[in-house]
Order: structure tokens, then sequence, then C-alpha cells
């Protein structure tokens, strides 16, 4: 037989509660129904209320990011009882369907909740129980702050923010091709406006030398040297090293006079004064001196500078200098000679008197060649040191040339000055010319330091020396003279450069043959002609000239491109880095 559940007692009214001073413990939570009885709403209620709460089917919880939470500070132990602790049994589950069992809220320190009264019973009525004093407890200390903590979520797109950079997306991938068409057109277009190098001609050689050997038949001492003019250097032997160079030096005196006092042929020029200081130096009997002139006496500069070269004169040499700076004295005229001589690049030569008897006055062979070089230019020049003598208007005597090759056979000696003294011993300065065709070159030749042993009063002795070595070298130097072959036509001579790595062949346009003697080295010289340059011409173009040989006489050829002068392509202009 089934046994009927007992109906479950009616709560009845809750006892009233004591009295008391004392405010509730800080544990104590009001109860989940409200004071009229009514139960507060879910979002309400305290945490131990909802765990008390039977309909409870649902708990709200705050959406927090998943995090660590801070740990809370630890709450004091509660006084444990005098007595025997109770023993705790886990309730059951609840079977389906059952009303949930009330679960008692977490133990908290302070008076114990209300217990529900005994069913009353009909007869009698029960005294309600006094409620025991809630003991003091310690207060607990505040629960630290709540930190929520950071979400742990994948990043999430706007879409207006998408929206915004699909357009700049799209914008940037049809830009960036078009910018770099644009950088690359402009660097394309820099290279193409740069102005182009100028072309210009490079010699392929800068000395050539003619076939063949030929030896000077040079003296065993001294110094000298041998060239021709508008060739270049024949030889030239010794130590080239400033020595003194006696009656040589009245060569740069004719110099300076006929550059600051030229003269036409036959022209006599200006007057000049004989002055007391001249007619005392034409008295001197150590020295080459002109003498029987009378103070106030007037002579041409033509017949002056006849007395310097012909026979030597000092007194003349010195004369002409004080005319030609209108002082007494010579060292202006001193000064004027050492400038020349550095015009003519004569590093090694040093001027201290106009005639030379100082011994200071030192030059080299070397450099004495291009004075000679210069000098025989003038016609004047020419015409006053060929002379062997020359009768002179006022004089007792005519001039004598003490340069005896002026009258040998077959050497054909057209100068220039002859220079003895004892430190400088014999010297000579000479120029000679030698038929070869239809031309006729200028030999020139210095000799210096030629002395003999013994007694040599005045150096006498030592002059006769020097001319004999002088005729020497003269007459090989002649017979050795020839036209030879320098460049041959179609020779490469050289190349156009136009600047960017083109090289064109630049050939002769005609042989060049050159007076020289075998073995003689010639100097090469490439240079435009008197139209500009251009970029462009056919193969065959004439663009410059080849010079063999320095100054007056030098040979010269015409040269042309071997193949087509062309612009520079269009692949070197834009790789081009200069």
């Amino acid at each position: 037989m089934s046994r009927k559940p007992e109906p479950e007692p009616k709560p009845g009214p809750a006892p009233a509660a004591e009295d008391t001073d004392e405010p509730p413990a800080r544990g104590d939570r009001p109860d989940a129904s409200g004071s009229d009885g009514r139960k507060r709403p879910a979002w309400a209620r305290t945490e131990e209320a909802e765990e008390d709460d039977p309909e409870r089917t649902t708990r709200f919880a705050a959406f927090q990011p998943p995090t660590t939470r801070a740990p809370a500070a630890p709450k004091p132990a509660a006084p444990r009882p005098s007595g025997p602790a109770p023993t705790a049994s886990r309730p059951l589950a609840p079977a389906p369907g059952a009303p949930r069992p009330t679960t008692p809220g977490p133990t908290t320190p302070g008076p114990a909740a209300p217990r529900p009264a005994a069913p009353a019973s009909p007869n009698a009525t029960r005294p309600a129980a006094p409620r025991p004093a809630p003991r003091p407890q310690p207060a607990a200390p505040a629960p630290a702050a709540y930190q929520p903590p950071p979400l742990d979520l994948p990043a999430v797109r706007l879409p207006h923010t998408e929206a915004r950079r699909r357009p700049l997306l799209r914008s940037a991938r049809l830009w960036a091709p078009a910018g770099v068409l644009l950088l690359a057109g402009g660097l394309v277009g820099a290279q193409l406006l740069r102005p182009l190098p100028a072309p210009r001609l490079v010699a392929a050689e800068t000395t050539r030398t003619v076939d063949g050997q030929f030896s000077v038949p040079w003296p065993a001492m001294g110094q000298g040297a041998v060239r021709v003019a508008g060739s270049g250097e024949v030889g030239s032997f010794g130590e080239q090293k400033p020595v003194p160079t006696a009656s040589v030096a009245k060569v740069m005196t004719a110099y300076v006079i006929l550059k600051g006092h030229p003269l036409r042929k036959n022209e006599p020029g200006p007057s000049l004064t004989v002055d007391a200081k001249a007619v005392a130096e034409g008295k001197s009997e150590d020295e080459s001196r002109i003498e029987g002139l009378t103070a106030g006496q007037k002579f041409s500069q033509l017949d002056m500078l006849k007395m310097l070269m012909i026979p030597s004169g000092n007194n003349a040499a010195r004369l002409l200098a004080r005319w030609d700076t209108g002082t007494d004295s010579e060292a202006a005229f001193v000064e004027k000679m050492n400038a020349a001589a550095r015009d003519l690049g004569m590093k090694d030569t040093t001027y201290t008197d106009p005639s030379g008897l100082d011994a200071g006055t030192v030059s080299t062979a070397a450099d004495q060649l291009k004075l000679a070089e210069a000098v025989m230019k003038d016609e004047v020049f020419r015409s006053i040191v060929a002379m062997p003598s020359a009768p002179i208007k006022g004089l007792p005597q005519p001039l004598v040339n003490n340069n005896t090759l002026l009258t040998a056979q077959g050497l054909s000696v057209r100068g220039i000055k002859t220079g003895s003294s004892t430190p400088a011993g014999g010297a000579l300065m000479w120029a000679a010319y030698k038929s070869v065709g239809d031309e006729t070159p200028l030999i020139l030749g210095t000799l210096m330091e030629q002395r003999v042993e013994g007694s040599d009063p005045n150096a006498t002795k030592s002059l006769a020396l020097v001319l004999s070595n002088s005729k020497k070298i003269i007459e090989a130097v002649r017979s050795a003279l020839a036209s030879a072959p320098l460049v041959r036509k179609g020779d490469v001579v050289g190349y156009v450069d136009d600047g960017l790595g083109g090289r064109t062949p630049l050939v002769a346009a005609k042989d060049l043959n050159a007076i020289a003697v075998p073995g003689q080295q010639f100097k090469l010289t490439l240079s435009p002609g008197a139209s500009p340059l251009r970029r462009e011409a056919k193969a065959g173009t004439q663009v410059g000239t080849l010079t063999a040989g320095e100054g007056d006489g030098a040979k010269s050829v015409p040269v042309a491109v071997r193949t087509a002068l062309e612009e520079p392509s269009l692949g070197t202009r834009l790789t081009r880095l200069r």
C-alpha cells in the first residue's frame, strides 16, 4: 500500500528579532525577499540569495574578457566552535522534475539565519525561542579592486575602414606603373638632352724615327749640339752645363736690338753718337774692340751692328746697350737680354754683360741653338753675319770677320758668331745650308769649351781649334742630310675620339718626307683643321693636319677619316656616364 506524502508544514510568522544596539555584522546579507515578502528580480539579488533561490535557472554574468583574475586577498578564518564540528554530507542530485532543494549559502561569520518555526499544535501555542546575540567578528580586509583582463580576440576590420582602403589600393596599383614609366621617361629625356662632348683628335704616336743610323764626329771634350731648322735636333754631346760664352753673347745683344729697333733689308736705321766711353774702350789691348772712333762721331744702327758682329767689337756692344736704354749703364740692357732668354726657353743661360767678356755670362750649347734658330729668321741679321768683311764709312779700315769658315769651299756656311777668351776657350755658333731637291734647309750648330793644351794668350789657339772641329761636324752633317720618308699615305696616325668611347681611325692623306739624317727622331703633332671638327663625315674627309718637326720649316700633311664618322648611337647616348 502506497504511503501518502505528508503535507509540508506551512511556515508561520518569523520570530521577532531581538532589539540590539549593535549594527549587523559586515557579512550579514539581506534576504532575497523584500520586506513585503516578494522575491526580488534576479538582477537585484545578491550572490548568496541566488544560491538559495530554488527557482533560479539562469545566472546573468557580465561579458568580460577571458583572462586570469587577480588573486583576492585572503579572508580571515572564522573562529571554530568549541563543540565537535557537525558532520556534513554531500546532497544528492534531485530527481528529474523534482523541485530543486534549497542550497545553503556560503558560510559567513555573524548571526545565524532564523530557522523556520515548528508547526503549531491546534491546542497550544509555543513561545518563540530567543535569538542568540551575534558574536563580534574581526573586520574583514577590503577586497582588492577588480581589474578586468584584456580581451584576447582576433583583430576586427571595420567595414567602413576597409571600404576606404580599397580605392586607395586600386589607385596605387594603377599609378605605380605610370610612375615608373614617368621616371624612366625622365631619365631617358635627361640623357638625350645632355650635351655631347666635343670630338677631338688623338695622335697614335708622338715621335717617329727615320730609318738608318748616323754618328756626328764630336770632339773629345767640351759640349755641342746640332739641329736642322724645322726638323729638330740631329744630336748633341757633352754635359749641357752652363759655361762662359765669350763673344757668342753678342748674338743676344743683336737679337734684343733688332727686336726693339727692327730694320728692313738695306735700311740703315737711326743714327748713334759715339761717346767718350766708347772711344776710351777702343784703346784697350786686352779685348776685341773698334779702334779709331772719335767722340761725337755718328754711325747708323746698321753700321754699328756690323761693328758688333763682324769684328766682335766689345765697345760697340756697350754703346748699343746704352743707346737702347738711354742711360749711361748697361745694366738695364742686360735685364732685357735675360728676359729674352727666358722667352726663348733658355733655362741654363745667364747674361751679365752685353759683350760676353765677363766670365759670369754663361750658357749651354743647346740653349744657344734656340737663340740661333730665332735670330736667323731676321733678314738683316742674316745678311750681316754672312759677311766675311765690310767697309764702314768713317772708319780707317774695313771690318774683318774672324770666322774663316765663311769662305771655306763646300760648306755653305753663312754665319753666325765666334767667341774666345781664357775662361771660355774657343766657341762657335754656326749656320750652314744644303740644297736637297728643291729645298735648302738651314743647319745650325754650337760648339763650346774647345781648349788647347799649353799656353794660349787670349785663347787664340782655342778659337782655331773650335773652327777646325766645327768644320768636321758641318761636313759630316751636310753629307748625311737627305730627304727621307717619314709617313706613308694611308698610315694610321691617330683617331677621332667622340668622347663616348667611339674612335674613328685617321690616316695620312699624302706621303710625308722630311729632310733629315739617318736615325734622326721627329716630333709628331696632330692638330684639327681650320674648320671645327664635325661629328659626321664621309670616309676620306680631311679633318686635320699631321706635323713632323718644330718651328719654321716643319713638314705637314693632311689627315682624313678612314671610315665614315657617325653620331653616337642611341644606346651609347642613353648608357653614357660622362
